[in-house]
């Protein structure tokens, strides 16, 4: 298959790419692929919103981009920050042009919420599933665009580089282009090639490295790993966001249900198994300080309580109000006997977005030729140590755009590449035991939550290290002899996204924003990015 545009990813910022690409350049193709069904994305799972100055009379784009700089730690890039906040407003307005529905009040006026470290009330969202909302408007409008193909279903095993011509690559290699991809068709088993001038990398977080995360099963960190692969720079991988309130229920497996921040927002309270309200003896905002602090903070009342789990007390809050924003979550609550109003929710931290990724310039080019990335998959700069509640979805909308802008002024002096050879798959065969895959899955997990969470240490890292050489050497011996398929491919990417994270967090010897190493309890007054 040949494309002048293709597109690794059907969250928020694949698709708002192909609409913006599709709209200006109707004589061209655009390929959009994705690993399952066209919605089951990162982005359908958002629930809190999206956050952007709106009213102005008491918020302010400074408020907004200090508020951002202070989640940070310290390591942001202030021009993304700034850009990300001012051009984030006209993407938010062209979103609502495309079908997205945002909450209102009796008054017509959007009704704005506030979470962990926004200093306003600034917060767009959909009930509690905003993300959700967003992904149906911006699929039913690619579906309005005759020159967009969506196809789903499709495993992407690796970008195509120079490499894949015959050529030695490494980093320090000047000028490697990106060609395209290799796919694995999971309905029919085919390996084929897509051949494109340009290619976006929108492929979603890498949640499903830890035991518990809120994040849905395909997110295996595959962009990351394969951009990682073809030589191209990441970056703060060590940068990774615990959620402070997943719902805990014993026993379950799979994707945790995420407590969005919006119900801390709206006057919920964390409470320890004494029922005492913990948070003021940790941070002065209480239980709306940045994610980092209250999931340390958790953490740290479960050890020292021997619990699994502490109390979200939403007991006094507004029974109508509740229901109407969180009807979700009030929903799930009840089917597993939790009546809010009555009863408090159990909850515990999991692994939630990743800060780090595939490094990006301002106008989200990677350091390989023609490969763009946009989303969780990237590291634009905007979130340095600590991401500010709900500036993700704004941050893939922006870098969707300014994409967008760099490949439509350089499309027209690029061609489709020749001679690039079909998928080697000489010697291998068919898996005979799945297990192989299945346990070093779950070894892999179990190595990353209890030595790579929320608090670290270097002996952890260490040990974390060898364990995942070991996994490393045992699953490429078995890739070498065996049929790739979607499930050793999602190991082989989890296992090098698990080794930059430990790399990322080894080298970083100070403690700052997600990354606490208790070897290191302060910060170094150098700062710098970990790029890998």
């Amino acid at each position: 298959m040949e494309t002048d545009f293709l597109v690794i990813g059907s969250g928020i910022a694949g698709l708002t790419y192909s609409l913006k690409i599709a709209e200006k350049f109707p004589d061209k193709k655009v390929v959009i692929i994705t690993k399952a069904e066209s919605d089951e994305t990162n982005t359908k799972y958002a629930q809190g919103g999206v956050a952007g100055v709106q009213d102005f009379s008491i918020d302010s784009f400074s408020k907004h981009i200090e508020d951002t700089l202070i989640a940070g730690d310290g390591l942001c890039n202030p021009e993304v920050v700034d850009i990300v906040v001012r051009e984030g407003v006209q993407r938010i307005n062209e979103i609502i042009e495309w079908g997205t529905r945002f909450d209102k009040d009796p008054s017509g006026d959007y009704m704005l919420g506030k979470e962990g470290g926004h200093s306003e009330n600034r917060i767009l969202h959909h009930k509690d599933i905003t993300g959700k909302e967003i992904e149906r408007a911006l699929l039913q409008k690619i579906k309005s665009l005759p020159n967009i193909e969506l196809i789903t279903h499709c495993f992407v095993l690796d970008i195509i580089t120079q490499h894949h011509l015959g050529y030695l690559v490494t980093k320090s290699t000047p000028d490697i282009k990106c060609y395209g991809v290799y796919i694995l068709n999971t309905i029919n088993n085919k390996i084929d090639k897509v051949i494109s001038k340009i290619t976006l990398m929108a492929t979603g977080g890498n949640g499903q490295v830890y035991r518990s995360t809120t994040n849905p099963a395909i997110a295996t960190g595959d962009g990351v790993a394969m951009a990682y692969r073809a030589k191209s720079r990441i970056e703060n991988m060590e940068f990774i966001q615990f959620h402070p309130t997943a719902l805990y229920e014993p026993g379950a497996k799979g994707q945790s249900f995420l407590i969005t921040e919006a119900v801390r927002g709206d006057g919920a309270i964390l409470r320890n198994e004494k029922g005492e309200a913990f948070m003021k003896r940790y941070d002065e905002r209480e239980d709306l300080a940045p994610r980092d602090i209250v999931a340390r903070a958790i953490d740290n009342e479960m050890k020292i309580n021997g619990t699994e789990f502490v109390y979200l007390d939403c007991r006094q809050m507004n029974k109508e109000k509740f229901i109407e924003h969180f009807p979700n979550i009030y929903a799930k609550c009840l089917s597993v006997g939790i009546d809010v109003f009555k009863n408090m929710i159990p909850v515990s931290p999991a692994a939630h977005y990743s800060c780090g990724g595939i490094k990006t310039n301002i106008w989200g080019e990677t350091s390989i030729k023609n490969l763009f990335a946009a989303g969780e998959c990237a590291s634009t700069g905007l979130h340095g140590a600590n991401r500010l509640a709900s500036n993700s979805l704004l941050e893939a909308m922006v870098f969707a755009h300014r994409s967008f802008i760099c490949s439509a002024e350089i499309i027209d002096t690029l061609s489709l590449p020749t001679g690039i050879p079909d998928w080697n798959a000489e010697g291998t065969k068919a898996a005979t035991e799945m297990i192989l895959i299945t346990q070093s899955i779950k070894e892999l997990k179990q190595i990353m939550s209890d030595y790579v969470g929320i608090v670290r240490n270097n002996k952890r890292l260490s040990r974390a290290s060898r364990r995942l050489d070991l996994l490393h050497e045992e699953t490429e011996r078995l890739y070498q002899h065996t049929e790739v398929s979607p499930a050793l491919c999602e190991l082989r990417n989890m296992i090098t996204v698990a080794y930059l994270i430990v790399k990322s967090a080894e080298f970083r010897k100070e403690s700052r924003g997600l990354h606490f190493n208790t070897d290191y309890p302060g910060k170094s007054s150098i700062l710098q990015n970990t790029i890998l």
